[in-house]
């Protein structure tokens, strides 16, 4: 069987002019996220990553762990959904408030289920459904290429994360609008493939952000 991590990107800038950036504590995730897979004994032979900056910078971090940067190869299939498109024709065009960031999620969460419900008739420019079937396929190729007894490590986002798990469980759009939510910033999520198809190991492990870096666990 092969072996594909799903790593969720370090920190972003929440509420600053370029979000897509990762913060201090994004940089400090990606680096104990790469040691926890060095420990793990990954050995990476595939490394993918979504076209964002703050995925392509927590690539770069945690692949320099593992010997493995010149692996990673740049596919917008594994990018975020938009959120700034998805709030401002569902939620009312809300601003993130570094001040609020509950409430800025709250207006997500109602605006994600709208963006469901909408389906293709939604208004978005990447609809709901066109979204769940461009992360479908980044997966399946990725698991096409990859032989047995190799691993793969791809950085990409919580809403593309929670997707997955939940396609694989049979439930994307409860992937979307209820495991996104948790993804923890630098969480690992394990997936094997092999002759039955894809299968999910584990989601969103995050037990490298206890004990000395509990400090470092943030979901935003």
């Amino acid at each position: 069987m092969g072996a594909i991590y799903l790593i969720r990107h370090g920190q972003a800038s929440f509420g600053a002019a370029d979000y897509d950036q990762l913060s201090g504590t994004g940089v400090e995730q990606g680096a104990v996220a790469g040691a926890e897979l060095l420990r793990r004994k990954v050995r990476c032979t595939e490394g993918r990553t979504g076209s964002l900056a703050r995925q392509r910078a927590t690539a770069d971090i945690v692949l320099d762990w593992l010997g493995s940067a010149a692996l990673a190869k740049e596919d917008p299939r594994w990018n975020e959904y938009d959120h700034v498109d998805i709030v401002a024709n569902h939620g009312g065009g809300v601003r993130q408030d570094p001040d609020d960031p509950r409430g800025y999620q709250e207006v997500l969460d109602t605006s994600l289920a709208a963006w469901v419900r909408a389906g293709d008739r939604g208004p978005c420019t990447e609809t709901w459904p066109v979204f769940a079937g461009r992360v479908r396929a980044a997966l399946a190729d990725l698991a096409a290429v990859l032989g047995k007894g190799e691993s793969a490590v791809v950085f990409t986002s919580g809403g593309v994360i929670g997707t997955i798990a939940g396609h694989l469980l049979g439930d994307p759009e409860m992937g979307l609008l209820r495991l996104n939510r948790v993804t923890v910033n630098c969480g690992i999520t394990k997936l094997v493939s092999g002759r039955s198809g894809v299968s999910l190991v584990s989601f969103n492990e995050h037990s490298h952000f206890e004990g000395r870096d509990a400090r470092l666990l943030t979901y935003r």
